[in-house]
């Protein structure tokens, strides 16, 4: 099933169910409120949803209307916890060469992963707002999954029962920021602003064929003003699959109901299947020319993130995002 939720009842949405083909909807009225609450009690709730979606798809549920992706909110509008990893190693390795590092033995067999901003996501159609062209404005074209509640130090096996839902998320990063930040020896705060999310989140048999050993196996296509920018497999050279993920954020603390765990830029080995990210771009020219020759976005520029599975049809809807400049308070 494919699950969403309307700019209306608040600041965690209204929860609806998607059909299939992304063109229609129902509320999910006397289910469950918002997709929180659903995944705060997902056993009882996911078959019910899941009803739901079935009467949606087959023509007969009540209540329905057609979508607009306007007046849609990120899934889940705010999280109790984004945690974003590096899973794909390639960028890594690529990034570190271009300043001349090498890339950890650890980084094989230890995930890097970061705390994420989660107080609020963009929606699908939401602008980025960000102060200054100066920061070094760039997208990362990402794939999340989002679990029910995660025990303490659980293992990848049972870590992946935990993954309910996944989606797709353009995660903001204000590359000139991230130099001094990390510096710092603290991490990242003011380079990591508020990402956006998929239209919609599915559950992983929406994905069919495609969702095998806890990772997606199809490409991400990313346009930057209409133009072609990208579409990196994604089930390639992902050094640690979601489960893995899951676990590694697991380790010392349980995950809430609702946690969304990132999969990283997703980057391979084969550069001409192009970029998730200025950044991997500008390394790749780097690498070969010396220096880096294509810019951070500007305000105004349009970014375009999606999925499609093999018979071409949209699985998550796309974050299509114009970049514009935020007022000072």
């Amino acid at each position: 099933m494919k699950l969403g939720s309307l700019k209306e009842g608040g600041r965690d949405g209204t929860l609806i169910v998607v059909s299939r083909d992304l063109t229609r909807a129902v509320r999910a009225t006397g289910i469950a409120a918002t997709l929180q609450q659903a995944l705060e009690d997902w056993s009882n709730v996911a078959p019910r949803l899941n009803a739901l979606s079935e009467s949606l798809n087959h023509g007969d549920a009540d209540g329905v209307f057609d979508l607009d992706m306007q007046a849609l909110a990120a899934p889940l509008p705010r999280a109790y916890e984004f945690v974003d990893g590096s899973a794909y190693l390639p960028h890594v390795a690529r990034v570190r060469k271009a300043r001349g590092a090498e890339v950890p033995e650890t980084f094989y067999t230890d995930p890097l992963m970061y705390q994420a901003t989660s107080a609020g996501f963009y929606g699908p159609r939401d602008a980025v707002k960000v102060v200054s062209e100066d920061y070094g404005i760039d997208l990362e074209a990402e794939i999340v999954v989002i679990t029910d509640d995660v025990p303490m130090a659980v293992t990848p096996e049972q870590a992946a029962g935990h993954i309910q839902l996944v989606g797709l998320v353009n995660d903001v990063s204000l590359r000139n920021l991230i130099p001094a930040e990390l510096a710092k020896g603290f991490g990242f705060l003011q380079s990591k602003p508020r990402s956006a999310l998929s239209p919609v989140f599915v559950t992983p048999d929406e994905l069919g064929e495609a969702w095998q050993g806890s990772k997606v196996h199809l490409p991400l296509v990313t346009h930057i003003n209409g133009e072609w920018f990208g579409a990196p497999e994604a089930g390639v050279d992902m050094q640690f699959d979601f489960a893995q993920l899951v676990a590694h954020a697991a380790k010392t603390r349980p995950l809430s109901a609702g946690a969304i765990v990132g999969s990283g830029t997703i980057a391979n080995e084969d550069t001409a299947l192009g970029a998730s990210c200025f950044a991997e771009r500008r390394t790749v020219e780097t690498l070969r020319d010396g220096k880096p020759s294509t810019p951070f976005m500007s305000f105004g520029d349009v970014v375009r993130i999606e999925m499609f599975d093999r018979a071409g049809n949209s699985i998550f809807g796309a974050i299509e995002q114009r970049i514009e400049q935020a007022a000072r308070p």
